[in-house]
């Protein structure tokens, strides 16, 4: 897929919750800016998924609209289906399907559900794509999708298994950037040799497919600066020291400098990765926008 920056795309995720006047400014705002996709994301304490994108929707007319992505386990397969079909009709076919295992085990907690092993909750994953691929094929299944496929599916995660399923199933393999950690524990970025290896892994996996497959990068951190050393030590800092500047000026997930040294940084991302779709965090949201004008 093209974006207005040629062989990009880019997203921003969306994730602090406002009123609707706050929401729908920054929706306009994110599509004036040039980014392509509008995400939501899908956590306690953010805005829902499903109603947040109907309502971008409504004040918008080119960008798609994604979750990004869904706990999945949070969700009975046929209902989400009506979701997501439902959310396809009042979007007039913007919708972009973002799925994940879950990772948060205090969101569980606090919806009093019990924590799935991550084997549990891959499976649900798999069941609920094998769900929506058949209710999407069914002829009484209402709303009906706008496509017979179904919107376009992103699938995203780290480890085998996720992203076995994504070489077999997804339109959109979304990698998470972020390093093995144990199960419920929290995320930390991952070196580039790590990135290799997980790419490596799914190219081994798509054979045919992989023409007809996009990559994306969740960034984590942007910092647009004419002092490239200045910013990396700002998010040494911000890291309490666990990585120096230098390595942090590796991460894949980092993108620190001027606006060219960012676009430079990318276009190396997909050369070297094969990313060619990435997503920018809600608060990057205006400091991004020189990178996308330079791309243009």
């Amino acid at each position: 897929m093209v974006g207005m920056t040629g062989d990009f795309r880019f997203g921003i995720n969306m994730v602090v919750p406002d009123s609707r006047a706050a929401w729908t400014e920054k929706c306009r705002r994110a599509e004036e800016l040039g980014y392509d996709v509008l995400s939501a994301a899908d956590h306690l304490g953010m805005a829902p998924p499903f109603p947040a994108l109907v309502l971008a929707g409504e004040v918008t007319s080119r960008v798609q609209l994604n979750t990004f992505v869904l706990n999945t386990p949070f969700y009975n397969p046929v209902l989400l289906a009506r979701d997501v079909t439902g959310t396809d009709q009042f979007t007039g076919g913007r919708l972009e399907l973002g799925l994940g295992a879950g990772y948060v085990k205090e969101e569980f907690e606090a919806a009093g559900m019990p924590f799935p092993s991550a084997r549990e909750r891959v499976d649900h994953l798999e069941r609920t794509i094998t769900e929506l691929k058949r209710l999407y094929a069914d002829p009484e299944h209402k709303p009906a999708p706008t496509r017979p496929e179904g919107p376009p599916l992103l699938l995203g995660g780290r480890g085998d298994r996720v992203l076995t399923l994504a070489a077999e199933h997804a339109d959109i393999i979304g990698f998470t950037g972020t390093t093995k950690t144990p199960d419920g524990a929290p995320l930390a970025a991952a070196a580039p040799e790590e990135v290799d290896e997980r790419v490596a892994f799914v190219r081994a996996k798509l054979g045919d497919r992989a023409s007809s497959v996009e990559f994306n990068l969740l960034c984590q951190f942007v910092k647009i600066t004419n002092d490239r050393a200045a910013g990396l030590a700002e998010l040494e800092q911000l890291v309490g020291g666990r990585l120096s500047a230098a390595e942090i000026g590796e991460l894949p997930v980092a993108l620190v400098g001027t606006a060219a040294q960012v676009a430079d940084q990318l276009r190396g991302h997909r050369e070297r990765f094969g990313f060619s779709y990435f997503t920018i965090l809600e608060p990057f949201l205006d400091e991004f926008a020189p990178v996308l004008e330079h791309l243009r």
